[in-house]
């Protein structure tokens, strides 16, 4: 799992690259406090080499919490900025600063 950041200059923006390796899995999606946390909002693509990767245009200066929801089970990525209990879930969230 990674995770890239690229900041735009013309724009308050951040376009960010999210990447899991998950070769065995059928999908995989992004959820967090930017998406309201729908499985179906931000889904990756699943690339030949067995991984998936997508990008997501966030506002920098922020922070926001996440989590990658492989084929139904949530994963937290282990590069991720920090973490934050989640007393919803019993267990962290990811945590992505801009």
């Amino acid at each position: 799992m990674s995770i890239t950041k690229q900041y735009l200059k013309s724009k308050p923006v951040c376009k960010v690259t999210f990447t899991v390796s998950e070769p065995d899995a059928k999908k995989v999606s992004v959820v967090g406090d930017f998406n309201n946390w729908k499985a179906n909002a931000d889904v990756l693509k699943k690339l030949k080499n067995g991984s998936f990767k997508g990008t997501i245009d966030l506002e920098k200066d922020k922070s926001y919490e996440f989590r990658y929801l492989v084929d139904g089970e949530y994963k937290n990525d282990e590069q991720a900025d920090s973490y934050v209990w989640n007393d919803y879930a019993g267990t962290d969230n990811s945590v992505i600063s801009l």
